[in-house]
C-alpha cells in the first residue's frame, strides 16, 4: 500500500507546481503584478494651425484615471489660453507670436489617494496674418502750406518700415510711422501717382504690400487771395488765412511776457480750478458748434438784413447772405422774432469775392427775410479797428470767425490764429465791465473776478502734448503758438470750431482733461484791469473827404462809378453794397438810389451819402 502511494505523489506534486496551485487551493500571485487597465493619458496628437490676430480654437483631450480633469499648459503663445476644467485653448495669437511654439501640457485626474498625471508637447504653428494697406486715399495738399496724412497697415507681424516712391517735392514719408508731412514747393503742383511700400517683420520671409495712390497738390493760394477758398457751408479755406500776419488773430506770442497779474489771475476764482471743454463736434446742421458759409457776391445777390437792437454799433448793410446760410443752434424759422432771444444764433459768411465777412447774432430767418441783433463786416484784407466800446457779434467786439478751429486747416496740420475762448464770468464795474486790446467791449458779469474781455492766455511751452494725437497736437500747438482769446461770456473755459462731420468725437473729449492750471495770461494793453466805456480811448473818427456818383443822372441799367475819398478810415461799406474797398465801385441802379458811405475807425464812424437819378 505504501508503494501505490509514493507512485502517486509525484505526479500531483508536479501538476500542482506547472497549473500555480498551492495544496491548499489558492492562486498564487508572487512575482507577476496584474496589468493597470485605467492608465491617464493625453489622447491630443497634433494641434491646428493659427494665424496671428485672428481668433484661435482647439482641445487638448484625455482618457483614462479618473475624471473630472485638469488641464495647463506652458509655452502658450501671447494672447492664448487653456482653460482648466476643459482643456479648450483661445484667444487671439499677438502680433509678435508668428512661428512654432513647443507648448507642454499636463491632465491631473482626480484619483485617490494619488491622482494621476500625464503630460505632452505639442508644436503650434502660427503663420502672420496676410499682410495689407488700409490706406486707399491721400488728401489733397496746397504749394506752401504744410502738409499731413498718414500710411497705415494691417496683418503680418509688427513692426512695419514704410517707403514711398514719387512723392511731390518737399515731402517725406516716416519709415517707422508711415506719416507723410513737409511742405510742397513751387514744383510739386499737380496731382503725383505716389507709389507706397509696406514691409513687415514676418520671420524667416518678410511680407511685403504696395499700392499707388494719387496724390494732388494744389497751387499756392496767395495770403490775399480770398478767391482760393471754396464755396458751401463749412466749406475749406484752402490755406487761406483771414486778416493780415500782423493782426491781432495771427501774431505769434509764445516769447510774448506774462502779465503782471498772471498769478492773481490765473489762481482768482473764475479761473482757478476749471478744464478746457472742446465747444464742437461732428454734429451736422450747427447744432454744436458755430457754422458758417462761404459765397462769392458775383452769383449771391446782397440783401437787407433787419438789424435791431445794436443798430448803432452795427455795420447795417446788405450782405450776400443765401436763404440757406446755417444759423448757429438751428433755430426753427420765425422761431419767435422780434420778441424771443433764440440764443447766439450767430450766422457767419464769408465772401470770396470781395474778401469780406459778415456776421451777426441772435439771428432769424423769416418768410425769407433775415433779421438780427446785430450786424458786423470785416474786412479779411486788413487789420480792422472798430470803435472802442462797440460790441459786435461778439461781446468782446470782436471777430468769431478768426477764432475758430476748423478741420480744414486741422487736417492740413497747422492752425495760424489764436482760438476763441469764453468764460461764464467776467469783471464788472459800474460802467459795464472792463475790456483789452484786440477786445472792443466788455460784457462784465461780476465784479470780483479778474476775466476780462480781450484777454490773451496760452498754454504753457513746458506742457508736454505728445501723447496727444495728431489732430490735436495740432489744436494744443496752436495754444501755445497764437494763444487763446477771451471774446464772450459762455460756458467756463469753452472754446469754440466750427462743426464738421470728419471730426473725431471721442478723440476731442481728450482735451477736456487739461486744466486751466496748465495755462497763463500774456500782458495785457492796456495793464489790467483794461478800460471801461468812460475810460476807453478818444480822438477823431475818420473824414471822409468826398463821394460822388458818375454819372449822377442815368438811364435804367446805366453803370455808374461811385468814388469816394476818406480819411483816416479803418474800414468802409456802403449800406447798399456792403463792404467795399479800393476807393471805387460801379453800380447799375434801375430806379433813383440814395448810397450811404459809413467810414469807421478806433474812433467812431462818419457817414457821407449820394444819390443817382435814374430817368
Amino acid at each position: 500500500m505504501r508503494d501505490r502511494l509514493r507512485h502517486f505523489s509525484l505526479p500531483l506534486l508536479a501538476f500542482g507546481v506547472v497549473a500555480g496551485i498551492s495544496a491548499c487551493g489558492y492562486v498564487s500571485t508572487q512575482g507577476n503584478p496584474p496589468p493597470q487597465s485605467n492608465k491617464l493619458a493625453i489622447t491630443t496628437a497634433s494641434l491646428p494651425t493659427g494665424t496671428v490676430g485672428v481668433a484661435y480654437s482647439a482641445s487638448i483631450a484625455a482618457t483614462g484615471g479618473t475624471t473630472p480633469y485638469k488641464f495647463s499648459a506652458t509655452g502658450l503663445p501671447s494672447g492664448l489660453s487653456i482653460a482648466g476644467a476643459t482643456g479648450a485653448i483661445s484667444g487671439t495669437p499677438a502680433q509678435d507670436t508668428a512661428g512654432t511654439a513647443t507648448v507642454a501640457f499636463t491632465v491631473t485626474d482626480s484619483s485617490t489617494p494619488a491622482p494621476q498625471t500625464a503630460t505632452a508637447s505639442l508644436a503650434l504653428a502660427l503663420s502672420a496674418a496676410k499682410l495689407t494697406l488700409t490706406t486707399t486715399s491721400l488728401p489733397s495738399g496746397t504749394v506752401g502750406t504744410a502738409y499731413s496724412a498718414s500710411i497705415s497697415a494691417s496683418g503680418g507681424a509688427t513692426p512695419y518700415t514704410y517707403a514711398a516712391t514719387n512723392l511731390p517735392a518737399g515731402l517725406s514719408i516716416d519709415g517707422s510711422t508711415g506719416a507723410i508731412g513737409g511742405t510742397p514747393g513751387e514744383s510739386s503742383a499737380g496731382t503725383a501717382s505716389v507709389g507706397v511700400t509696406v514691409t513687415d517683420s514676418s520671420q524667416p520671409t518678410a511680407q511685403t504690400a504696395m499700392a499707388n495712390l494719387s496724390l494732388t497738390i494744389n497751387p499756392a493760394v496767395s495770403p490775399s487771395a480770398c478767391g482760393g477758398m471754396s464755396t458751401g457751408d463749412n466749406a475749406s479755406l484752402n490755406g487761406f488765412v483771414p486778416f493780415p500776419a500782423d493782426s491781432p488773430w495771427n501774431t505769434d506770442i509764445s516769447s510774448a511776457p506774462l502779465d503782471p497779474n498772471n498769478d492773481a489771475i490765473t489762481s482768482a476764482a473764475g479761473f482757478a480750478g476749471l478744464h478746457l471743454h472742446h465747444d464742437f463736434s461732428s454734429v451736422a446742421g450747427g447744432d454744436y458748434g458755430i457754422p458758417y458759409v462761404i459765397v462769392d457776391s458775383s452769383v449771391t445777390p446782397l440783401v437787407p438784413i433787419n438789424v435791431i437792437d445794436y443798430a448803432s454799433q452795427s455795420d447795417v448793410a446788405d450782405a450776400p447772405f443765401p436763404i440757406t446760410a446755417p444759423i448757429e443752434g438751428a433755430p426753427a424759422d420765425c422761431d419767435g422774432w422780434p420778441d424771443t432771444y433764440v440764443g447766439d444764433a450767430h450766422v457767419l459768411v464769408l465772401d470770396r469775392n470781395t474778401c469780406f465777412l459778415y456776421e451777426t447774432f441772435n439771428t432769424h430767418r423769416c418768410n425769407g427775410q433775415w433779421n438780427s441783433s446785430s450786424e458786423t463786416i470785416w474786412d479779411m484784407q486788413n487789420v480792422e479797428m472798430r470803435p472802442w466800446g462797440w460790441t459786435s457779434a461778439d461781446a468782446a467786439g470782436l471777430p468769431i470767425f478768426a477764432g475758430l478751429v476748423r478741420y480744414d486747416e486741422v487736417a492740413a496740420g497747422q492752425i495760424n490764429h489764436a482760438i476763441r475762448f469764453t468764460m461764464q464770468q467776467t469783471k464788472n464795474d459800474a460802467n459795464g465791465g472792463y475790456f483789452v486790446e484786440p477786445g472792443t467791449h466788455a460784457a462784465g458779469t461780476v465784479y470780483g473776478v479778474s476775466n476780462v474781455m480781450g484777454m490773451r492766455i496760452r498754454l504753457k511751452a513746458s506742457f508736454d502734448i505728445s501723447g496727444f494725437s495728431a489732430a490735436n497736437q495740432v489744436i494744443l500747438t496752436a495754444m501755445k503758438k497764437y494763444g487763446m482769446i477771451l471774446a464772450d461770456n459762455g460756458g467756463y473755459f469753452y472754446f469754440q470750431g466750427a462743426p464738421d462731420p470728419r471730426w473725431d468725437d471721442n478723440d476731442l473729449e481728450n482735451l477736456d482733461a487739461i486744466q486751466s492750471s496748465n495755462f497763463e495770461v500774456v500782458q495785457m494793453t492796456p495793464s489790467w484791469p483794461g478800460w471801461d466805456a468812460n475810460t476807453a480811448p478818444t480822438g477823431q473818427p475818420p473824414t471822409i473827404v468826398s463821394f460822388t456818383a458818375s454819372p449822377a443822372t442815368a438811364s435804367a441799367g446805366t453803370p455808374v462809378t461811385l468814388t469816394w475819398d476818406s480819411e483816416n478810415d479803418s474800414y468802409d461799406f456802403i449800406d447798399l453794397l456792403g463792404g467795399v474797398h479800393g476807393g471805387k465801385v460801379v453800380v447799375t441802379p434801375t430806379a433813383t438810389t440814395t448810397y450811404t458811405l459809413n467810414a469807421t475807425n478806433q474812433y467812431g464812424r462818419s457817414t457821407m451819402a449820394v444819390t443817382v437819378t435814374v430817368q
